[in-house]
């Protein structure tokens, strides 16, 4: 410690009271001040030096100010009635909340570290998205063929309507090589994506859909989450690394049942909107037939009669006003709109499962 301030008086002493750490006899001693150092005086005429660099503030006892010694257990003196005027300068000060906190202030400190714990809850936020990003392609389709399964024994596979959707699906920018779309013999109006590019369409939402034009609006907005692997980014953010770690090792069904139960966030989903919105209009397929769908499902939603069947697409894909809206204007007037698919095509795809062994419904328990 660089000696700030001499003592009005060069000659001056003071009375301290000392124990040296060697024995547990109280000492009673004068100090006094040599440039940087300090010297522990005795009436017996024994003499030690110290500097003042290496004292340390210790906790007061009573009103006497008390300081150790750095590197020397059980040593110290003490001031009584707390350190003279004449000295403050030359001896450090007590830690209140920790020395670098009380060298840099309370205030700043308060300050630096809430934007590291808002920079830390920002990464960790981040952090799913982050390692999504990192997983190779290869260990997500893997993931997404293990959840897929036969899926319960409910997929539908005749040719016509895999067919039909590959159409689909290339129509809407994507390659059917990448991205396998199927149809499961289920009576819910969902469609889930699973990791790997992995899509299926329920047949309750086939059932219920006007046009094939409805079904490529929410097939785009399927596409969109792979496209930006929201998929695994949710799967991460539910169940965390156990999906990497284990996701090979026999809880595919529990996987599987998260994804159906998860909502994405509300960024994904305007995302994939977004996506979908392009993807219609590159291939010339009118968005306004998604807003219908988008609009009746809302309607039938408050009618207790469908609210079974509408609801769960609601849960999984929040809709409101201005989402169907947002379809709705992304028309172009200018654009000479096309049907996604043929009536002979859309005929097949809503025929998918026609003749295939429909097992009861009791929920997602594969």
């Amino acid at each position: 410690m660089p000696l700030t301030s001499a003592p009005s008086d060069p000659a001056a002493r003071w009375p301290v009271w000392h124990y040296d750490g060697v024995s547990a006899i109280r000492r009673t001693p004068m100090l006094r001040v040599e440039g940087n150092q300090f010297v522990l005086s005795e009436e017996e005429g024994d003499s030690a030096t110290y500097a003042f660099a290496d004292l340390v503030a210790g906790p007061p006892v009573g009103d006497d100010a008390v300081f150790g010694l750095a590197g020397r257990p059980g040593w110290r003196i003490g001031f009584h009635g707390g350190p003279p005027a004449d000295l403050a300068a030359l001896l450090p000060r007590a830690a209140r909340y920790g020395g670098p906190i009380d060298r840099f202030g309370l205030w700043r400190s308060v300050l630096v570290l809430a934007a590291i714990a808002g920079i830390a809850l920002y990464l960790f936020a981040q952090a799913p998205s982050l390692v999504a990003r990192l997983v190779p392609r290869t260990f997500e389709r893997q993931l997404g063929d293990l959840m897929v399964g036969d899926f319960g024994g409910r997929l539908c596979n005749k040719p016509a309507s895999a067919a039909a959707l590959d159409k689909l699906v290339r129509r809407l920018g994507s390659d059917p090589a990448q991205v396998r779309v199927g149809i499961a013999n289920i009576p819910v109006v969902n469609a889930v994506t699973l990791p790997g590019g992995r899509v299926l369409i329920f047949e309750g939402l086939l059932k219920n859909a006007a046009s094939a034009d409805e079904v490529a609006g929410v097939l785009g907005h399927e596409l969109g989450h792979v496209a930006h692997r929201d998929v695994l980014e949710s799967l991460l953010r539910q169940l965390g690394l156990s999906v990497l770690l284990g996701g090979l090792e026999g809880n595919i069904g529990g996987y599987t049942n998260a994804l159906l139960s998860t909502a994405y966030s509300r960024g994904a989903e305007t995302r994939a909107d977004d996506y979908a919105i392009d993807a219609l209009n590159a291939a010339a397929v009118n968005p306004a037939a998604t807003a219908g769908f988008f609009r009746r499902l809302g309607g039938n939603a408050r009618k207790p009669s469908r609210s079974a069947v509408v609801l769960n697409y609601l849960a999984t894909h929040p809709i409101a006003s201005n989402r169907a809206s947002k379809f709705e204007r992304a028309r172009r007037p200018a654009t000479a709109y096309a049907p996604a698919l043929t009536a002979a095509e859309w005929g097949s795809l809503r025929a998918a499962c026609k003749g295939v062994a429909r097992k009861p419904f009791t929920g997602f328990g594969f």
